[in-house]
């Protein structure tokens, strides 16, 4: 037992986070989590907090600083020259896999290895290749990145790739922020204490992830399922058809965590905002609203035709009463 951690049952006001890292949890397939917002909002807290929840228990840093090599892992070209063999260096990925990747400010890392970590957080698969020689091992972990917006955003290109977002904010209510406090200050004076406290609930929650990660495959999606995403996807305009089938994987996440028999519509609705907050097209109106104007074109027509219509003014024309009309010059 880490008396260092601080126990996922006991994190107070965390729901929405709690929720989309246990659908990864339950799924590593959905392509990870990203977690923004402002410092001292507890998410490397609840991050470390979810990975003693899994068989392996592992907790992976990507440190900002790291290289390509360091994360996916080198070959050794001389020896597989030499011996026809390959030796394999692994990286943080395969160290991460069954357990938890963090990567703090994931915003600030270079592109290139965004694109590498979202690649085989999603295939499940790590593929190196160098001088026509590769080589390639499961690496199925939990991608969890968290980023501070105020330091800079991802390219949109890389925010759809995350399969779930949670944007969290400051805590203005007295009460939350009472109970926060005091569940933090009894866990540091008496780390072992508290988590015995949560000891059971911890176990119990444990063998819920393991239960829905057997469930998954016998959990199939209905019409009715299939339309509801289709609504949700259609209205946020999202590009492409990653959205819906994310959407599809959480929802059914969703329903093996809690013991269901099939994917329903209100798995969608629960779980839509965390796979559309960070596709959304802003400046998009709503369907309805869509609907609305469809359904009076002509006052649409109108008001474009009159935008920036001013209305006749007189004009003095004494000025110009004794000026001569222009005449072709002769000849």
């Amino acid at each position: 037992m880490n008396n260092t951690l601080f126990p996922f049952t006991a994190l107070v006001a965390q729901a929405p986070l709690q929720q989309a890292l246990l659908l990864a949890a339950v799924d590593p397939a959905l392509g990870g989590v990203l977690v923004s917002g402002p410092r001292g909002t507890a998410k490397s807290t609840t991050a470390r907090a979810l990975a003693e929840l899994l068989p392996e228990g592992r907790f992976v840093t990507l440190p900002l600083g790291a290289s390509e090599e360091q994360l996916i892992g080198s070959l050794d070209i001389e020896t597989a020259l030499r011996d026809g063999g390959v030796r394999f260096s692994p990286g943080l990925l395969a160290r991460a896999h069954e357990g938890v990747l963090y990567v703090d400010e994931v915003n600030l890392l270079p592109n290139q290895l965004v694109d590498q970590l979202l690649d085989v957080a999603a295939s499940g698969v790590n593929v190196i290749e160098r001088d026509g020689i590769s080589h390639r091992h499961d690496s199925r972990f939990v991608l969890i990145g968290t980023m501070n917006p105020e330091e800079g955003e991802l390219r949109p290109q890389l925010l759809d790739r995350f399969g779930l977002a949670v944007e969290l904010q400051n805590c203005f209510d007295a009460s939350v922020r009472r109970e926060i406090v005091k569940a933090r200050l009894a866990f540091d004076e008496n780390p072992g204490a508290f988590r015995s406290r949560f000891a059971a609930q911890q176990e119990a929650l444990a063998q819920r992830i393991l239960n829905a990660r057997a469930a998954l495959p016998n959990l199939e999606f209905d019409d009715a399922v299939h339309a509801r995403v289709s609504e949700f996807c259609i209205e946020a305009h999202v590009d492409g058809l990653r959205a819906d089938l994310v959407m599809l994987r959480a929802a059914r996440a969703l329903a093996a965590f809690e013991d269901a028999d099939a994917v329903r519509v209100d798995h969608v609705e629960r779980i839509a905002e965390a796979v559309l907050s960070h596709r959304r097209k802003l400046g998009n109106a709503p369907a309805s609203n869509r609907e609305r104007k469809e359904q009076q074109p002509h006052q649409q027509d109108t008001d474009e035709a009159t935008f920036g219509y001013m209305p006749p003014e007189p004009v003095d024309i004494t000025a110009v009463k004794n000026v001569r009309p222009l005449t072709s010059k002769k000849s």
